[in-house]
């Protein structure tokens, strides 16, 4: 029996080889620039003496009387009085010379009788422990603060980027093909 010639065909498919690397960040930021700039507070004090304040005007009018006028205003502050005394004494001497007639009411014995002066007002002041008055002033202390500040600036760098590019390599691995074959002839016949 005869058998049909077959022509055989091969075929070898074609791979296609890919080396590739990945590519590389480089990312770099530097530090942000930063001025600080501050102002310090200041603080002011006004601290007051005290204040001491005698007074020994008292004292003074005791010891010698005082200011001429004080004086003299002590001295002839019960005029008056003695002058009112006076009159009333002069209305009773009077009265008693118009009874004559009675015993004891003689001129002689109702003017001629020495009669002690008026005594005028003290010419010095009241004597006392609390002639002299102290006081003692305090002010309050002056504080004034005046705040500081604080100013800051802040420059922000922007970050550096590099990149490098991988590589990337397509090559054939292997070609593709076809291979026919062809039958086999008998060269017999």
């Amino acid at each position: 029996m005869s058998t049909i010639p077959m022509l055989q065909i091969r075929q070898q498919n074609g791979r296609i080889g890919i080396d590739a690397d990945v590519g590389q960040y480089s990312i770099r930021q530097p530090k942000a620039d930063l001025q600080i700039k501050s102002n310090p507070a200041t603080l002011q004090i006004d601290q007051h003496q005290p204040e001491l304040v005698v007074d020994s005007s008292r004292a003074n009018a005791a010891i010698t009387g005082g200011p001429q006028l004080e004086m003299t205003q002590r001295l002839y502050s019960n005029v008056k009085q003695i002058f009112l005394e006076g009159i009333a004494k002069r209305v009773e001497q009077g009265n008693r010379m118009t009874d004559f007639h009675k015993p004891g009411n003689t001129i002689a014995e109702v003017y001629g009788k020495e009669q002690a002066l008026p005594t005028i007002g003290e010419h010095r002041g009241e004597a006392s422990i609390d002639n002299v008055d102290i006081h003692f002033n305090v002010r309050k202390t002056d504080i004034e603060i005046e705040r500081g500040s604080v100013d800051i600036d802040v420059k922000v760098n922007k970050p550096e980027i590099d990149y490098q590019r991988g590589k990337l390599q397509i090559y054939m691995m292997q070609y593709p093909s076809i291979q026919f074959i062809p039958p086999e002839v008998d060269q017999t016949v």
